[in-house]
């Protein structure tokens, strides 16, 4: 908030505890550019990941600022909250909010011992009144934001700026495998019901399932709690994730369908008992042609060369492409790597994806 305040923005927090400032222009009465990104990152995170466009949306109105660049629309930055979705297991949650997306329930959900309701109320949130957060369908003329790539295909094909076609569907599942806990010494082989050995078993039918299809999803199991996760105690519960990823909702419906089989084949051979919950769904999200084309415009007068691409990450971009035009920059990820201490843009690429950034709100300010 010193940032925005620096670049002569006045920043307030809204009830989601999302973060925002708006530069006011000539006609008052036009609904602003809205432009930004997230500050928040996952455990043993980089720090680019949100970040660049966070910083680079800030920079952008203070060199407007200090260049005495007027523009016609207002300009609005926002900083919005929890996009990772670590805490509470479901992300985009600020831009959520601001979208009317929140699920039924979700601010009564608990994560390390809080509720959701309390850790907005920690960030400067106010959850009583988070309707308060919500932005009505055409409150904005486009949103843009900036983000690394976070995979390695613009840095090996040399080209310094991806204009984002489309942002994948995740569904975001809890499985919870039921087997019993007993002695490791004294419980022969053939008489275990291990859920540990089950969840194995799943975690590798996720790959071999997903993998058996041609295209561009993905299927992740990232995250597994084995109880009683003790040396000498046979294991009695795992709770584990399974997230699909692909641009078609309808492809990772059918593999999470194929999964639910398979894991009731796993339960039956290995005694144990295998329940999928969903937690998250977040629907796949088209760039405005518009935006994206404006966007090349601005690249083609720049010098830089740019390629169409869908994004396998999910980003806030999605929940406001369901209340007005959309559009995302990429610039190259070092090595393909983000979402690790190692994640690396280089300075030459941000500062083009900062200024191809400002360049484009200006075209859709004017």
């Amino acid at each position: 908030m010193s940032l925005m305040e620096a670049a002569g923005l006045q920043p307030r927090i809204d009830a989601a505890g999302n973060i925002s400032a708006r530069r006011a222009g000539s006609d008052e009465s036009l609904p602003p550019v809205l432009f930004g990104s997230h500050i928040d990152s996952v455990p043993n995170g980089g720090n680019f990941d949100g970040d660049l466009g966070s910083l680079a949306a800030i920079e952008a109105v203070q060199t407007l600022n200090q260049n005495r660049i007027a523009t016609r629309r207002p300009l609005e930055v926002v900083i919005w909250s929890n996009e990772e979705g670590v805490a509470f297991n479901n992300g985009l949650a600020g831009s959520r909010a601001a979208a009317g997306r929140l699920d039924p329930g979700e601010l009564d959900n608990v994560w390390n011992g809080i509720t959701k309701r309390d850790a907005i109320r920690k960030i400067g949130g106010d959850a009583s009144r988070i309707a308060e957060a919500v932005r009505a369908k055409g409150s904005f003329h486009c949103y843009l934001e900036l983000h690394i790539e976070q995979g390695g295909t613009l840095e090996r094909d040399g080209i310094p700026i991806g204009v984002v076609e489309g942002i994948v569907a995740i569904d975001r599942y809890d499985a919870e495998i039921r087997g019993f806990a007993n002695h490791a010494g004294t419980t022969p082989m053939p008489e275990r019901r291990d859920a540990l050995v089950a969840s194995s078993y799943l975690t590798i039918a996720v790959n071999e399932i997903v993998r058996a299809q041609p295209g561009r999803q993905v299927g992740t199991v990232g995250q597994i709690a084995v109880t009683p996760n003790a040396p000498n105690v046979v294991p009695g519960r795992v709770v584990q994730t399974i997230e699909l990823r692909d641009l078609s909702a309808e492809k990772i419906r059918n593999l999470a369908a194929q999964i639910r089989a398979r894991a009731a084949e796993i339960a039956q051979k290995t005694g144990t008992e295998i329940e999928l919950k969903p937690v998250a769904h977040h629907d796949p999200s088209l760039a405005t042609r518009a935006v994206q084309e404006s966007i090349e415009a601005v690249c083609a007068k720049m010098g830089l060369k740019t390629r169409r691409q869908p994004s396998g990450a999910g980003h806030d971009a999605q929940a406001m492409a369901t209340l007005g035009p959309m559009g995302m920059i990429f610039v190259p990820s070092v090595g393909g790597i983000s979402h690790s201490p190692k994640e690396f843009s280089r300075w030459e690429d941000c500062a083009n994806g900062a200024n191809v950034l400002m360049r484009t709100v200006l075209t859709w300010a004017s």
